[in-house]
């Protein structure tokens, strides 16, 4: 008989990885750096030999990124899983706390075992981690998305600011916005540079409402677009409606969870959308001629959005047939 697999949780932190296997108890621990990695690598390329291997770790960041590059070079199965899910599943299993059992074993230690143990209880799914490009665009729109942020934040202090100080905060603005303008013309060029993400852009460019930060974040953090069914897009999207119900009560419906960047980009698309996207526009109006609350009416009409994007790339059909692409979706 073969053996047991073994699930590996990693706990990354700045300086150490701390390593547990279940249903083994063994652990170890490495440093965060080139030879600490090299180490991790050897000892679950050796493991995954012997019995096979899951490995779990928390996306954190940046922090993980060496690592989980080097495990994927390696070829060997390696998930990267939001803290959300693992809090809630440790939240689950009574150890959301977790205790220092013994004065040698540090939070960090449980982190790991808690990642192991969701390993092996949960078995995420192994998916194609992002090439090389993929990461780069990211990190484009991540630092596009730190910068707006100092904009909004200079801008707010503007507001309050002393009159000798409103110079130098209009100062940086100025530079802030101007680098702006460079992120922007970077991530253009880009997705121009990738004939697959040209062809994807100008798919979704055709649609009104849709400009070029909600094309760049679909393709960036959301690159199952266009492979799943409308249900399960809208859920890792974060815009499908889950119920709260128990016997014979029946709550109130809610959206929650999903990639809260492509959310947020997905609501701002769809604000204009309203206003100048023919099919969007009906569909709101309709929904608030019914009574429909307008907070409720937009969120419908987001993952009506995203339905239609997602049809678009699967089938790759245009803006310009918008009937046609109803009956796709």
């Amino acid at each position: 008989m073969d053996p047991a697999p073994l699930y590996t949780g990693i706990d990354v932190s700045k300086d150490r990885l701390d390593i547990a296997l279940r249903p083994v108890s063994d652990a170890f621990s490495f440093s965060n750096d080139d030879p600490g990695i090299a180490q991790t690598v050897t000892l679950l390329a050796d493991l995954s030999r012997l019995v096979g291997t899951l490995v779990v770790l928390e996306a954190t960041g940046g922090l993980d990124l060496p690592l989980v590059g080097a495990l994927a070079a390696s070829d060997l199965p390696v998930v990267v899983v939001n803290p959300r899910q693992v809090r809630d599943f440790a939240r689950a299993i009574g150890k959301l706390a977790k205790p220092v059992l013994s004065a040698a074993e540090g939070t960090d230690a449980i982190d790991a075992k808690i990642l192991a143990q969701f390993a092996e209880a949960v078995r995420p799914q192994v998916r194609p981690l992002p090439d090389v490009a993929t990461q780069e665009l990211r990190g484009l729109l991540m630092r596009r998305q730190q910068m707006v942020e100092m904009v909004v934040a200079e801008k707010n202090r503007l507001r309050s600011a002393p009159r000798r100080v409103r110079p130098q905060i209009q100062e940086h603005i100025t530079w802030l916005e101007g680098h702006l303008d460079g992120l922007d013309r970077e991530l253009s060029d880009l997705l121009r540079s990738s004939p697959l993400w040209r062809e994807k852009e100008d798919l979704l460019r055709s649609v009104p409402g849709v400009g070029p930060i909600l094309t760049v974040t679909l393709l960036a953090t959301l690159p199952e677009l266009g492979s799943l069914n409308r249900h399960q897009i809208a859920a890792l999207a974060g815009v499908a409606p889950f119920n709260r119900d128990s016997g014979t009560l029946r709550g109130r419906r809610t959206v929650w969870g999903g990639r809260p960047h492509v959310r947020s980009a997905l609501y701002m698309a769809t604000l204009v959308a309203t206003r100048f996207n023919p099919v969007i526009h009906s569909f709101y109006q309709r929904l608030c001629a019914a009574g429909k609350p307008k907070k409720v009416a937009l969120i419908a009409c987001m993952r009506k959005l995203l339905t239609i994007l997602n049809a678009m790339l699967k089938h790759g059909a245009l803006w310009q047939q918008p009937c046609n692409l109803m009956s796709l979706t």
